[in-house]
């Protein structure tokens, strides 16, 4: 039988919750960090790791001066860190430990494109780049796609005022776990994307990811490519973000570790979409992390169908009132593999709202789907809107779930929900369909198919929604 795991949380605690959050514009001046220099370590695993990272890192041309610093913190932070087991808690239901026991090797040179690379990736018609484990390969931009003044490439050519005023709020988030530092101490790059104050980009930009350096499983070596981005929108700006993760091969084995750092300034408004297609014997382990001023508005669709483990940690600060966040994912694990996502939304302001459902689809015996999503209200987020919703298909015996809805409610204030759903397909809609004489097989694929185009079809791009469903369909 199928099994399913539901760890419900509701709390509702006194408020003696700090005051809110606020932006914090400081600048510091970058040490260089080496792992060599540090005494004692607990986890000799992790210690070899971060000396594998910096040894993969070019030494010319020196990074820049922000990069620099993400990777002197992200050192001191990767060396306090052991690796996770499943005795912790946000790891309790994801096992690592593939990645643990194979032969990790950080991706050191950049590849170009090639008719191999580009024939795996999708036709697109928006301004895009090509990330090749990790390294901006190919940024394709016409002159009409993007208005002055937006800028789409790496830190190294953002002019010096532009340069200064994106160095505000890089290395200014809160630190994740210890697959954010992995990235942080071995990104090559930092990929930017900036729009200033009241412009209105029309065409999304689209980055394509793609893992062109395959390991092999019987010696286990597992290449890792660490590929970092950073948005920042100003006052009153609007963009949308399109990211697809996609493999040389259905059953490459590599791990792609990206990071997704997007700041969304006072009525900015940012829509992300976010199509995870790896191979089936990947691991792809993805950390985003967005903080929102006041009036703002930030807006996630994402469809995960792909990796031996898929992980998503996506964490959101609403840092003003009247913001708006909106999550929507569909995962479909139709292989022996594990799909997760975490979410964390922290909501510390007046009249903030928030949105979330997350759907997914077990259709294999080995498969498992993961969700911990957490919403915390805390003291002065009061008139609080907060709804979360998370519904589950297990349609494989064995299949498995495990899911942990998890609200905080700290004002007194509010109006907050959560629920959670699982099952298999109802027989009065498999009954419906037989009795107009559709047979068992398609009424079943019918209903499995509509079950995930609730989330597909809040794509705002219609090229993006016909690739999502097209991919979702050839899976089925």
């Amino acid at each position: 039988m199928a099994t399913a795991t539901v760890l419900s949380r509701l709390s509702l605690t006194p408020n003696l919750s700090s005051k809110p959050k606020s932006f914090s514009n400081r600048r510091t001046t970058p040490t260089t960090v080496s792992v060599r220099a540090q005494a004692s370590f607990s986890d000799p695993f992790v210690l070899q790791l971060a000396e594998s990272l910096e040894d993969s890192l070019s030494p010319s041309p020196s990074p820049s001066l922000p990069l620099q610093r993400i990777r002197d913190s992200s050192a001191e932070s990767l060396l306090s860190t052991p690796w996770p087991s499943r005795r912790d808690e946000p790891f309790r239901f994801t096992d690592t430990s593939f990645i643990r026991y194979s032969q990790i090797e950080p991706v050191s040179t950049q590849q170009q494109p090639n008719s191999e690379i580009l024939d795996n990736l999708t036709e697109t018609h928006f301004p895009n780049a090509v990330i090749i484990d990790g390294f901006v390969s190919n940024l394709t931009i016409a002159p009409s796609d993007l208005p002055d003044g937006v800028y789409f490439g790496s830190f190294s050519g953002l002019p010096d005022d532009l340069a200064n005023r994106v160095s505000e709020f890089i290395g200014d988030f809160d630190s994740g776990d210890l697959f954010w530092s992995i990235n942080g101490m071995g990104a090559p790059d930092l990929t930017v994307i900036y729009v200033p104050a009241g412009c209105k980009v029309e065409n999304s930009i689209h980055l394509r990811y793609f893992s062109g350096q395959t390991g092999d499983r019987e010696s286990k070596r597992l290449p890792v490519s660490n590929p970092r981005v950073f948005v920042l929108v100003e006052e009153g700006g609007e963009i949308g973000i399109i990211e697809e993760f996609v493999g040389k091969d259905e059953q490459g084995f590599y791990w792609t570790n990206p990071v997704l750092e997007v700041v969304v300034l006072k009525n900015a408004k940012v829509k992300h979409s976010y199509l995870q297609q790896e191979s089936t014997a990947a691991a792809h382990i993805k950390w985003t992390f967005v903080r929102q001023e006041a009036e703002s508005e930030y807006e996630l669709v994402e469809v995960s169908t792909g990796g031996r483990l898929g992980r998503h940690n996506v964490h959101v600060q609403q840092l003003g009132p009247d913001t708006l966040t909106e999550l929507t994912t569909f995962h479909m694990c139709v292989n022996d593999q594990t799909l997760d996502l975490h979410s964390r939304i922290v909501l510390d302001h007046p009249r903030g709202s928030s949105r979330q459902l997350h759907k997914c689809i077990v259709a294999h015996s080995s498969g498992q789907a993961v969700f911990d999503g957490n919403v915390r209200v805390n003291k002065y987020a009061q008139q609080t809107d907060a709804g979360q919703l998370t519904r589950s298909l297990l349609l494989k015996p064995r299949a498995t779930v495990n899911i942990k809805p998890n609200l905080q409610i700290i004002a007194d204030d509010v109006k907050c929900s959560h629920g959670a759903a699982i099952s298999d397909l109802e027989e009065d809609q498999l009954f419906y369909f037989q009795a107009r004489g559709i047979d068992l097989e398609t009424a079943r694929r019918a209903l499995i198919s509509s079950f995930g185009s609730e989330v597909i079809e809040k794509f705002p791009n219609r090229e993006i929604r016909d690739q999502a469903r097209n991919h979702v369909k050839s899976l089925l």
